[in-house]
């Protein structure tokens, strides 16, 4: 019975199995393979059980919300002991014995990026969470997918927070490895795009002892640059912290802005390192505290204790840890999503001989799509949006915090969109709220130091043999300080009572200046002295060690010679006054007034006729005597602007003729640098000058000599190269001005100017005072001290006049009388246009009837005939004019004519281009002197009208003869 009893015990599952074998062995044949995962973590660290934790609580949450999913998760877990071969040998086995289809991690970047390698030659997707590096970049491992953001997005906030306090200059300490040097391009470019410099790039090696760390604190310290950005994990930036409180740079002053390597790991501070942060500026990646990171950290907790109650170090989430969370949901969604992805399918590589794991991992069939349908997914995350853009998130709003007490207390936020701002909020003010810095000062730290040593700063200065008004290094005094002064110290004490802090410094004389202005130059670079204030030139070589400041002086220079006294005597001089241009344009403005003097006067005043060479030679010589009397308003106008003109241009020719003969000019010995190369003449310049290798490039080498004084300027110039002097000297522009204002006789500045840059003050390279002593002098220069300090050293600008004459007299230019001119020419143009339009006006009568005449003749073209009739009237005299009117009078009554004596002459009716009145040969004859003679205007006729005409040589009036009748210009036979 018993054997029965364990038989039938031992038959029931059977049968059961039997009767329900059929549906399971089926629904197990249907379901499809599970999505293996493979996920390596550093699982004997507690943060590595964490983010275990987190990413399995991610697939359960999924499939719970997602029941009716056709695809499972597998996760298969590895540990990589933190370092990066185990990292790497864990994802040749999940690749080569579990294939899987696609990996979460490692946590370091420098692990991840060769993980990313050997996923990218299975085709299998790799996922990150926390690879930030931007040395990892999915264009170069199609198959690497950063689920966080990548470090280069961190650039543009902090260079928004130096720019919001207006910090020009940092230091960048980073951490070096892949993580920390990684941002370094990024970050240079947005602090250049702020306008800020980064002074100094220390790397800090991640197992650095105390001393190296102090080392390196001890050469930051010394830079006058207290602005320190960091970048790297929260082990090396505690112990960083820690030694620099140690050397108090975490003291008034001091500034430190750290990116989210520190801020997002605050949990992992001790308390020693948490104080030693006092008042630093971090960032970290905001999320938003919604319900669903509530809930999860909630049961996050609750499950930590749960699972794995050894780590009693429960502690508030990281975006980290949201980060892996996403990560897992993605995949968990993506392998959902995408069809053909369930089950392992690899490809068995043909490889003949294979040599190690990595020769047999096989290459996955369904990775391309698995690593697809990823990059398409998106959906609302723990994190914010999950959207991959390129292979990686995109940048998420950045939390600035201030480090306070125990903690971090949010003081701004950062977007792409707006920049800086108080938070998140439309409208927002776009500063930071209030920021405790280190050493807890009352005002916004300035970011650097004047001295770094604390010491006032060691100003150089040239010691000069000559040119001392610009420094003079005097002797010794009672109290053992030597007394400095000049146009250069002057200035320079002016700006630093102009800039907005108190700058402590102490003059120091450089013996060996003269030698070589570079020497004294290489006591900034050289750290021997913390600036150089004197007549030191901006220059390109200069500035490669150093910075200038802007310039206080003028720039260039040039070469000074010596004149020569010169008197001309030449038999032409009289022709120099005037130039070429000026005696034409007299020229033709002498024939011009004298035509259309000659125009108005000639048919009404007897002085204005005659032969045709009478007439020319009266054009020419009425311009220059102008004593012919006139009968027409309209000349006599024209004749009185002419005087007017006439009697400035020969007061103006008087003038500068008497001069040329009297003055005695000034001319250079040499007027151009090739006629000193052609004659091989010697040249001067000034010791310790930058110019003498120029010099040596334009050719003079081997004939230049060195002076330091301005006296030994003029012996030089004075006794010439022949002589053991120099035909010229070179200097720069404010010493040569300086040379002339003291001899102002005998010299003169000749040639081009070459430019430079004029003299600034010297200061080390990257010192954020090159900005506000720039700003201080153009502030002194709008002023009126520094003119006041030029007068005290190179006084009255202007004062020697001597320079301004030595030249002598220049010639006048048609562009000095040109106004002159103009006036003659429209007031002569108008009275001519005046008379034409009078004279055809009137004689529009006579003028038809001349024509009429002209054309009754047949010879010739209509237009020359007109021309003809209306020159031949012209020619003749007005007989209604008063002039002539009372000419006629006069001769009358002296002649005791009958004629005149009984009748008034009736001028109207006997008119030359009357026809009706020359038909009358009884109503007396008209006198041949009336008529007129011939003129320039004289037109050639038949032989009777040369028979008739009125011979100009008729004298008297002849009583006894018939009276002749004239018409259109001609007198009948008598």
């Amino acid at each position: 019975m018993a054997r029965r009893s364990c038989f039938f015990f031992f038959l029931l599952p059977l049968l059961v199995a039997a009767l329900a074998g059929s549906p399971v062995v089926t629904a197990q044949r249907n379901a499809p393979p599970p999505v293996r995962v493979g996920v390596i973590l550093n699982l004997t660290s507690a943060v590595g059980v964490r983010r275990r934790v987190g990413i399995q609580m991610a697939v359960e949450d999924y499939y719970a919300a997602n029941p009716g999913s056709a695809t499972r998760v597998e996760l298969h877990f590895r540990d990589s002991a933190g370092d990066v071969i185990p990292a790497a040998s864990a994802a040749v086995d999940l690749i080569k014995n579990v294939q899987v289809q696609a990996m979460i991690g490692p946590p370091s970047s420098a692990a991840t990026e060769f993980v990313a390698h050997i996923g990218s030659h299975s085709r299998v997707p790799v996922l990150s969470y926390s690879a930030t590096s931007p040395s990892l970049s999915p264009a170069q491992t199609p198959f690497f997918v950063r689920a966080a953001v990548n470090d280069s997005f961190q650039a543009a906030p902090v260079a928004a927070v130096l720019d919001a306090f207006r910090w020009r200059a940092a230091v960048v300490m980073y951490e070096d490895s892949p993580y920390g040097s990684g941002i370094l391009p990024a970050l240079a470019d947005a602090l250049q795009g702020a306008g800020a410099k980064i002074m100094d790039r220390t790397a800090v090696p991640v197992d650095a002892t105390d001393d190296r760390l102090d080392a390196l604190l001890f050469r930051l310290r010394a830079m006058p640059t207290h602005v320190f950005v960091v970048h790297m994990l929260y082990n090396v930036a505690g112990r960083l912290f820690r030694r620099a409180k140690m050397l108090g740079m975490m003291s008034d002053g001091y500034i430190w802005v750290a990116t989210d390597g520190v801020a997002t790991f605050m949990d992992r501070f001790s308390p020693e390192e948490v104080d030693a942060m006092q008042g630093v500026v971090s960032l970290r990646p905001y999320v938003q505290e919604t319900d669903a990171v509530k809930n999860f950290s909630a049961r996050f907790k609750a499950r930590l204790r749960r699972d794995h109650p050894t780590v009693d170090d429960v502690r508030e989430p990281t975006v980290l840890r949201f980060w892996a969370y996403d990560t897992a949901w993605a995949i968990a969604a993506a392998a959902a999503e995408s069809v053909g992805v369930a089950g392992p399918a690899f490809q068995t590589p043909q490889t003949s001989a294979p040599l190690t794991d990595l020769d047999r991992l096989g290459v996955s069939a369904t990775g391309a799509a698995l690593l697809n349908a990823v990059l398409s997914t998106t959906f609302d995350g723990l994190a914010g949006k999950f959207r991959l853009v390129d292979g990686q998130l995109q940048p998420p709003a950045y939390e600035v915090v201030n480090i306070i007490g125990k903690g971090a207390r949010t003081v701004g936020f950062w977007t792409p969109e707006s920049g800086i701002t108080q938070d998140l909020n439309a409208g927002s003010a776009k500063t930071l709220k209030q920021i405790l810095w280190p050493g807890e000062p009352r005002d916004t730290p300035r970011g650097w130091t004047v001295s770094p040593s604390g010491l006032p700063l060691r100003v150089s200065v040239p010691t000069k043999r000559g040119f001392t008004q610009f420094v003079d290094v005097g002797n010794v005094t009672a109290t053992g300080r030597r007394n400095i002064t000049g146009y250069c110290i002057d200035v320079f004490d002016e700006v630093m009572k102009i800039m907005p802090y108190p700058v402590y410094y102490e003059y120091e004389p450089y013996p060996d200046s003269p030698e070589s202005y570079e020497k004294l130059v290489d006591q900034v670079s050289s750290q021997k002295a913390d600036a150089v204030v004197g007549d030191v030139t901006i220059t390109a070589s200069r500035m490669k060690e150093v910075d200038f400041t802007m310039p206080f002086t003028e720039s260039g220079w040039s070469m000074v010679v010596a004149v020569q006294k010169e008197t001309s005597t030449s038999m032409w001089i009289f022709l120099q006054p005037l130039t070429t241009s000026l005696w034409l344009a007299s020229l033709a403005f002498f024939c011009f007034t004298g035509f259309v003097v000659w125009v108005i006067e000639h048919r009404i005043n007897e002085e204005f006729r005659g032969t045709p060479w009478q007439q020319f030679g009266l054009i020419f010589y009425f311009s220059f005597s102008t004593l012919e009397k006139l009968e027409s308003n309209l000349s006599r106008f024209v004749v009185i602007i002419w005087v007017f003109v006439v009697l400035i241009l020969t007061s103006s020719y008087t003038a500068s003729l008497t001069s040329m003969l009297t003055v005695q000019k000034l001319q250079p010995t040499v007027t151009d640098v090739r006629e000193l190369l052609r004659r091989g003449d010697y040249i001067g310049f000034q010791e310790g000058t930058f110019i003498v290798p120029v010099l040596e490039k334009m050719g003079f080498k081997g004939r230049m000599r060195s002076y330091s004084t301005v006296d030994q300027y003029a012996d030089a110039l004075s006794k010439g190269s022949a002589n053991g002097g120099v035909a010229a000297i070179f200097d720069e522009i404010p010493y040569l001005k300086l040379f002339l204002s003291q001899y102002c006789d005998g010299y003169t500045m000749v040639g081009p100017i070459y430019k430079t840059d004029g003299f600034g003050f010297v200061f080390p390279r990257g010192s954020p005072m090159v900005a506000d002593v720039s700003r201080a002098i153009l502030t002194l220069a709008e002023g009126e001290k520094m003119a006041q300090i030029e007068k005290k050293w190179f006084g009255e600008p202007g004062a020697c006049q001597s320079q301004g004459s030595a030249v002598g007299s220049s010639n006048l230019s048609f562009r000095s009388f040109g106004g002159l001119f103009l006036i003659t020419g429209v007031v002569t143009s108008a009275m001519l246009l005046i008379y034409l339009a009078v004279f055809f006006y009137r004689e529009r009568d006579e003028l038809r009837a001349a024509e009429a005449a002209a054309a009754a003749s047949g010879s010739g073209s209509r237009s020359l005939r007109r021309l003809r009739a209306w020159v031949r009237h012209y020619d003749q005299k007005d007989l209604k004019s008063p002039t002539f009117k009372r000419r006629w009078s006069d001769e009358s009554v002296r002649n005791g004519s009958e004629y005149a004596a009984s009748r008034t002459p009736r001028w109207g009716d006997e008119s030359p281009c009357n026809v009706a009145g020359a038909a009358d040969a009884d109503a007396g004859r008209i006198p041949e002197e009336v008529v007129g003679g011939m003129s320039p205007f004289s037109i050639s006729t038949s032989s009777d009208e040369r028979n008739g005409a009125v011979s100009p040589a008729a004298a008297e009036f002849d009583n006894s003869s018939d009276r002749a009748a004239v018409v259109a210009g001609t007198s009948q036979p008598r």
